[in-house]
């Protein structure tokens, strides 16, 4: 496969839009890129308060004569295995961005990619099985040097994906559902025709 740097002043023309050659967007990508990642977060970490941790509450020796300090019940912070105060609990780490920001962000992303040089537009990927070593070998040239590679391809492609989710250092997606955050994240980025008229779409909406 022959690798063809797509240029601005091409990628301006597929895309049917103006690329941003400055700092505009910079925030919208930002907020976006965060809240992507947050939106990953699971949120699931908790612990166990003293009204939650195993243990009755007797009390474990009575308030005077013993020798040792008073001591109301076997829960206690202060003791080991006792509750965890102001500690961690499930929660929500989602955040929400608006359509607008979402589209600035993904047009600044793909924008400073191009600019970079860093974005290849190749012909349309097809096997005839599910195989990452065929898959590697037509993007060898972009999988050199430990580079990672990010593959967008017009439609889904049931082979392509099983091909591409063994390697490491590649993920396959479509030009419908790329965000900027995947974008940003690796070394190169392999796109077909089809796919750069799908996010042209996006970025017209």
């Amino acid at each position: 496969m022959s690798l063809s740097p797509l240029s601005t002043k091409d990628a301006a023309s597929k895309l049917k839009v103006d690329l941003i050659e400055n700092g505009i967007g910079t925030q919208a990508l930002h907020e976006t890129v965060v809240a992507y990642r947050a939106n990953r977060r699971a949120g699931t970490h908790s612990t166990l308060t003293k009204a939650t941790v195993a243990g009755s509450g007797k009390k474990p020796w009575r308030q005077k004569g013993t020798g040792n300090a008073r001591a109301g019940y076997r829960s206690s912070p202060v003791w080991s295995g006792g509750g965890v105060v102001f500690g961690p609990h499930p929660r929500d780490y989602s955040k929400k961005t608006n359509k607008t920001v979402k589209q600035l962000a993904l047009r600044k992303a793909i924008s400073s990619r191009v600019n970079a040089g860093e974005v290849y537009l190749i012909e349309t990927i097809s096997l005839e099985k599910p195989k990452t070593r065929d898959l590697v070998a037509k993007l060898k040239d972009g999988l050199a040097a430990k580079s990672s590679v990010l593959l967008v391809i017009e439609a889904p492609d049931q082979k392509v994906f099983l091909a591409s989710r063994n390697h490491p250092r590649l993920e396959t997606t479509t030009g419908d559902q790329v965000n900027a955050e995947q974008l940003l994240r690796y070394d190169r980025i392999f796109i077909t025709d089809g796919a750069l008229g799908k996010l042209s779409a996006r970025l017209q909406k």
